[in-house]
């Protein structure tokens, strides 16, 4: 782990990036004494696949209807007419 200080971060900022992408931790210090750490993005295990669920998610033809009175009331947060 290399450490660095405020200034030399600002000035070599592009130099500490491409460190980091490769695998290094860089800490940056101010007056000496360790501020932050520069760590490389962890990247995600898998890509998503698209239509893995293809089939296996079902809804009615009267998904999208406007919802009962009742319910609609409660998500508005008034009283039942």
């Amino acid at each position: 782990m290399k450490q660095v200080n405020i200034h030399e971060a600002k000035t070599q900022l592009s130099k500490l990036v491409d460190l980091v992408a490769n695998g290094e931790e860089i800490v940056i210090a101010k007056a000496g004494k360790p501020a932050a750490r520069l760590v490389p993005l962890q990247q995600d295990q898998a890509p998503r696949m698209s239509g893995l669920l293809r089939g296996k998610i079902r809804w009615t033809d009267d998904f999208d209807d406007p919802l009962p009175d009742e319910i609609l009331a409660a998500f508005e947060g008034r009283k039942q007419e």
